[in-house]
Protein backbone atom coordinates (compact mmCIF):
# COMPACT_ATOMS: atom_id res chain seq x y z
CA UNK A 1 0.00 0.00 0.00
CA UNK A 2 1.08 3.61 -0.58
CA UNK A 3 2.60 5.05 2.29
CA UNK A 4 0.79 8.77 2.77
CA UNK A 5 -2.20 7.96 4.85
CA UNK A 6 -4.99 9.03 2.76
CA UNK A 7 -3.65 7.19 -0.43
CA UNK A 8 -3.47 3.97 2.13
CA UNK A 9 -7.20 4.79 3.51
CA UNK A 10 -7.88 4.27 -0.24
CA UNK A 11 -6.14 1.75 -1.47
CA UNK A 12 -7.75 -0.02 1.46
CA UNK A 13 -10.90 1.10 1.21
CA UNK A 14 -10.47 -1.09 -2.32
CA UNK A 15 -9.05 -3.74 -0.84
CA UNK A 16 -12.32 -4.44 1.35
CA UNK A 17 -14.99 -3.35 -1.15
CA UNK A 18 -12.84 -6.49 -3.32
CA UNK A 19 -13.20 -8.58 0.07
CA UNK A 20 -16.11 -7.87 1.56
CA UNK A 21 -18.35 -5.69 -0.75
CA UNK A 22 -19.86 -2.04 -0.17
CA UNK A 23 -22.23 -3.12 1.73
CA UNK A 24 -19.68 -4.06 4.74
CA UNK A 25 -16.94 -1.68 4.12
CA UNK A 26 -17.39 1.17 6.88
CA UNK A 27 -15.59 3.89 7.35
CA UNK A 28 -14.85 2.19 11.21
CA UNK A 29 -13.87 -1.06 9.58
CA UNK A 30 -11.60 0.78 6.67
CA UNK A 31 -9.47 2.77 9.64
CA UNK A 32 -9.50 -0.63 11.77
CA UNK A 33 -7.96 -2.19 8.22
CA UNK A 34 -5.78 0.02 7.10
CA UNK A 35 -4.34 1.15 10.91
CA UNK A 36 -5.95 4.57 10.52
CA UNK A 37 -7.18 7.34 13.29
CA UNK A 38 -11.32 7.33 12.77
CA UNK A 39 -10.81 10.85 12.93
CA UNK A 40 -8.61 10.93 9.91
CA UNK A 41 -10.93 9.23 7.59
CA UNK A 42 -13.27 12.07 8.37
CA UNK A 43 -10.90 14.41 7.77
CA UNK A 44 -9.63 13.03 4.37
CA UNK A 45 -13.62 11.90 3.40
CA UNK A 46 -16.00 14.29 4.81
CA UNK A 47 -18.51 12.85 2.14
CA UNK A 48 -18.34 9.51 3.78
CA UNK A 49 -18.92 6.48 2.32
CA UNK A 50 -19.86 7.74 -0.87
CA UNK A 51 -16.82 9.87 -1.45
CA UNK A 52 -14.48 6.84 -0.52
CA UNK A 53 -16.35 4.46 -2.62
CA UNK A 54 -16.01 7.09 -5.49
CA UNK A 55 -12.12 7.39 -4.73
CA UNK A 56 -11.18 3.80 -4.19
CA UNK A 57 -13.03 3.42 -8.08
CA UNK A 58 -11.15 5.98 -9.46
CA UNK A 59 -7.62 4.89 -7.83
CA UNK A 60 -8.36 1.30 -9.21
CA UNK A 61 -9.02 2.75 -12.69
CA UNK A 62 -5.89 4.57 -12.94
CA UNK A 63 -3.75 1.97 -11.97
CA UNK A 64 -5.33 -0.63 -14.36
CA UNK A 65 -5.02 2.69 -17.04
CA UNK A 66 -1.19 2.78 -15.79
CA UNK A 67 -0.61 -1.00 -16.45
CA UNK A 68 -2.35 -1.97 -19.89
CA UNK A 69 -0.71 1.63 -21.17
CA UNK A 70 2.94 0.27 -20.11
CA UNK A 71 1.95 -2.57 -22.37
CA UNK A 72 3.75 -2.72 -26.45
CA UNK A 73 0.69 -4.35 -27.75
CA UNK A 74 -3.09 -5.79 -26.86
CA UNK A 75 -1.72 -9.18 -25.99
CA UNK A 76 1.00 -8.24 -24.12
CA UNK A 77 -2.13 -5.96 -21.97
CA UNK A 78 -4.28 -8.68 -22.07
CA UNK A 79 -1.63 -10.82 -20.31
CA UNK A 80 -0.53 -7.85 -17.94
CA UNK A 81 -4.71 -7.87 -16.93
CA UNK A 82 -4.80 -10.87 -16.22
CA UNK A 83 -2.10 -11.27 -14.20
CA UNK A 84 -3.04 -8.29 -12.02
CA UNK A 85 -6.29 -10.10 -11.38
CA UNK A 86 -4.03 -13.49 -10.80
CA UNK A 87 -1.64 -11.63 -8.29
CA UNK A 88 -4.72 -10.25 -6.53
CA UNK A 89 -6.23 -13.21 -6.44
CA UNK A 90 -3.31 -15.59 -4.75
CA UNK A 91 -1.75 -12.85 -2.95
CA UNK A 92 -5.07 -12.59 -0.86
CA UNK A 93 -5.89 -16.07 -0.69
CA UNK A 94 -8.66 -15.76 -3.04
CA UNK A 95 -10.52 -13.60 -0.57
CA UNK A 96 -10.73 -10.37 -2.73
CA UNK A 97 -12.58 -9.76 -6.44
CA UNK A 98 -12.82 -6.49 -8.26
CA UNK A 99 -13.71 -3.84 -6.14
CA UNK A 100 -15.73 -1.80 -9.62
CA UNK A 101 -17.64 -5.32 -9.69
CA UNK A 102 -18.67 -5.37 -6.53
CA UNK A 103 -20.07 -1.91 -6.47
CA UNK A 104 -21.84 -3.08 -9.77
CA UNK A 105 -23.74 -5.48 -8.25
CA UNK A 106 -24.49 -3.48 -5.07
CA UNK A 107 -24.96 -0.48 -5.93
CA UNK A 108 -27.87 0.73 -7.94
CA UNK A 109 -26.81 4.35 -8.73
CA UNK A 110 -27.74 7.16 -6.54
CA UNK A 111 -30.61 9.23 -7.52
CA UNK A 112 -30.74 9.25 -11.43
CA UNK A 113 -26.67 8.79 -11.26
CA UNK A 114 -25.50 5.06 -12.71
CA UNK A 115 -23.21 3.77 -10.30
CA UNK A 116 -19.68 4.45 -9.76
CA UNK A 117 -18.15 1.68 -11.05
CA UNK A 118 -20.04 2.60 -14.96
CA UNK A 119 -17.59 5.24 -15.70
CA UNK A 120 -15.36 2.61 -14.79
CA UNK A 121 -15.99 0.02 -16.94
CA UNK A 122 -16.35 2.39 -19.72
CA UNK A 123 -12.80 3.58 -19.17
CA UNK A 124 -11.40 -0.10 -18.86
CA UNK A 125 -13.37 -0.60 -22.44
CA UNK A 126 -11.99 2.48 -24.08
CA UNK A 127 -8.50 1.68 -22.88
CA UNK A 128 -8.79 -1.95 -24.06
CA UNK A 129 -10.49 -0.73 -28.06
CA UNK A 130 -7.93 1.97 -28.04
CA UNK A 131 -5.34 -0.50 -27.61
CA UNK A 132 -6.53 -3.07 -29.76
CA UNK A 133 -7.23 -0.23 -32.36
CA UNK A 134 -3.74 0.76 -32.31
CA UNK A 135 -2.33 -3.44 -33.28
CA UNK A 136 -4.95 -2.60 -36.23
CA UNK A 137 -7.84 -3.93 -35.31
CA UNK A 138 -10.91 -2.38 -37.52
CA UNK A 139 -13.57 -0.70 -34.75
CA UNK A 140 -16.26 -2.76 -34.73
CA UNK A 141 -14.48 -5.75 -33.41
CA UNK A 142 -12.34 -3.56 -31.44
CA UNK A 143 -15.33 -2.93 -29.37
CA UNK A 144 -16.77 -5.96 -29.72
CA UNK A 145 -13.50 -7.97 -28.32
CA UNK A 146 -13.01 -5.25 -25.24
CA UNK A 147 -16.61 -6.10 -24.15
CA UNK A 148 -15.69 -9.55 -24.76
CA UNK A 149 -11.98 -9.57 -22.53
CA UNK A 150 -14.02 -6.92 -19.82
CA UNK A 151 -17.38 -9.27 -19.53
CA UNK A 152 -15.04 -12.32 -19.78
CA UNK A 153 -12.12 -11.36 -16.97
CA UNK A 154 -14.36 -10.04 -14.42
CA UNK A 155 -16.32 -13.32 -14.78
CA UNK A 156 -13.52 -15.60 -14.35
CA UNK A 157 -12.60 -13.70 -11.37
CA UNK A 158 -15.76 -14.32 -9.75
CA UNK A 159 -15.39 -17.51 -10.61
CA UNK A 160 -12.04 -18.36 -9.27
CA UNK A 161 -12.75 -16.65 -6.35
CA UNK A 162 -15.55 -18.68 -5.65
CA UNK A 163 -13.71 -21.99 -6.75
CA UNK A 164 -10.70 -20.91 -4.90
CA UNK A 165 -8.17 -21.77 -8.11
CA UNK A 166 -7.20 -20.01 -11.03
CA UNK A 167 -8.19 -22.76 -12.76
CA UNK A 168 -11.30 -20.45 -14.72
CA UNK A 169 -9.03 -17.64 -14.97
CA UNK A 170 -6.02 -19.85 -16.82
CA UNK A 171 -9.20 -21.26 -19.08
CA UNK A 172 -10.67 -17.86 -20.04
CA UNK A 173 -7.40 -16.00 -20.72
CA UNK A 174 -6.26 -19.03 -22.91
CA UNK A 175 -9.30 -17.96 -25.17
CA UNK A 176 -9.12 -14.35 -24.76
CA UNK A 177 -4.86 -14.53 -26.00
CA UNK A 178 -5.78 -16.66 -28.87
CA UNK A 179 -9.28 -13.95 -29.92
CA UNK A 180 -7.02 -11.37 -29.47
CA UNK A 181 -4.08 -12.67 -31.08
CA UNK A 182 -6.13 -14.09 -34.56
CA UNK A 183 -7.89 -10.17 -34.39
CA UNK A 184 -4.12 -8.44 -34.11
CA UNK A 185 -2.98 -10.66 -36.90
CA UNK A 186 -6.16 -10.19 -39.67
Amino acid sequence: MADDPRTRMVAGAASLIGMRGVGATSVRELARFTGAPLGSTYHYFPGGKDQLVDEALAWVCVRTERLIASCDDAVAALDAFVASWRRLLEETDYRASCPVLAVAAEEPGRGDDPPPSTAVFQRWHTLIVDTLRRDGVAPEQADALAWTVLASVEGAVVLARSQRSAAPLDAVAGTLRSLVAAAVER
